[in-house]
C-alpha cells in the first residue's frame, strides 16, 4: 500500500502537461537553476526507490487558475501516509480516513460557522470555487514529514504566492503554521488590498496553543465578510463540503 497515490512520472512531464494559466510560471521556474536543481533532486530520490507524494503534484494550480483565486490557504507540505496527498493542502481523497489536521479544520468550522464536520475530506469543492490549496513543499516522502522541505520548493510557492498577491483582486491569505508565516513578507506591499490572516497550523501539536491558536481563529468566518465587503457582486463564500453539513449561516447567499 505504500505506492498508492506516489509520484510516477518526472515533475518535467507534469510541467510539460500543464495547459492552465500557471503554465508560464512553472515553466519559468522549471527551466531556471533553482528549478533544474530541484527536479534533478527529486528524480534522483525516484530514481533510489524512494516513494514520494503525491502523484499530481501541481493539482492545486489545475483546479485553481490564477485569475480566481479569492483565498489561499497555506500549508505546510503533503501527507506522508500512503493514499493521503491528493495535490491539495489538507485534502485527501475520498474513502480516505480524516487527518488529524483536517479533523481540527472541520472543527473549526463547526465552532466558527456552525458547519456540521464532513462526509469526508476531498477539499475539491472549495478549489473549484476559487480556494488555492498550496502546501510551501510540493512533495514528500513516504512516512517522513518534510523531508523535502529544504529541497528548495520555497522557490516556486514563493512565485506561487507572489503572483497571487499581485492581482487585482482581493484575496484572503491564511497562513497557517510557521513554514507559511514564513512567506508573509510576500505579501507586505499589497496588504491594502488583501485579507492576511495568520495561526498555528492545525496539527494537534498546535492548534490549540499560543500564540494564536488555530481553534477558534475565526479565518473562514473572517474570509467571508471580507469577500462580502470587498467583492460585492460575487457570491459569499461556501465552506460546506457535502450534503450533511449546514448550508450557510442564515440570510448568506451560497454558491
Amino acid at each position: 500500500m505504500s505506492g498508492a497515490g506516489r509520484l510516477g512520472q518526472s515533475i518535467d512531464r507534469l510541467v510539460d502537461a500543464h495547459t492552465g494559466e500557471w503554465a508560464p510560471l512553472l515553466r519559468g521556474w522549471r527551466d531556471s537553476a533553482a528549478g533544474r536543481q530541484l527536479i534533478d533532486r527529486v528524480e534522483a530520490r525516484r530514481a533510489a526507490g524512494a516513494t514520494i507524494y503525491p502523484a499530481d503534484v501541481f493539482r492545486a494550480l489545475e483546479l485553481t487558475p490564477l485569475s480566481r483565486v479569492r483565498v489561499l490557504i497555506l500549508g505546510q507540505d503533503p501527507y506522508h501516509g500512503a493514499g493521503q496527498a491528493d495535490g491539495l493542502a489538507f485534502s485527501v481523497p475520498p474513502g480516505q480516513r480524516l487527518p488529524p489536521s483536517l479533523r481540527n479544520i472541520f472543527k473549526e468550522l463547526q465552532r466558527d460557522l456552525g458547519l456540521r464536520p464532513a462526509p469526508a475530506g476531498s477539499l475539491e469543492r472549495w478549489a473549484a470555487q476559487g480556494v488555492l490549496l498550496l502546501n510551501t513543499s510540493l512533495t514528500v516522502e513516504d512516512g517522513q514529514a518534510a523531508i523535502h522541505s529544504k529541497y528548495g520548493w520555497q522557490v516556486l510557492t514563493d512565485k506561487i504566492v507572489s503572483a497571487v498577491a499581485e492581482q487585482a483582486r482581493p484575496v484572503v491569505f491564511m497562513l497557517w503554521g510557521a513554514h507559511a508565516q514564513s512567506k508573509a513578507g510576500l505579501l507586505a506591499g499589497h496588504a491594502h488590498r488583501h485579507l492576511v490572516l495568520q495561526c498555528n497550523h492545525p496539527s494537534p501539536l498546535s492548534a490549540t496553543r499560543g500564540p494564536i491558536p488555530f481553534v477558534g481563529c475565526g479565518h473562514f468566518g473572517r474570509a467571508q465578510e471580507f469577500q462580502r465587503l470587498a467583492a460585492p457582486g460575487l457570491p459569499v463564500l461556501d465552506w460546506t463540503l457535502g450534503p450533511s453539513q449546514q448550508a450557510a449561516l442564515p440570510g448568506q447567499t451560497v454558491i
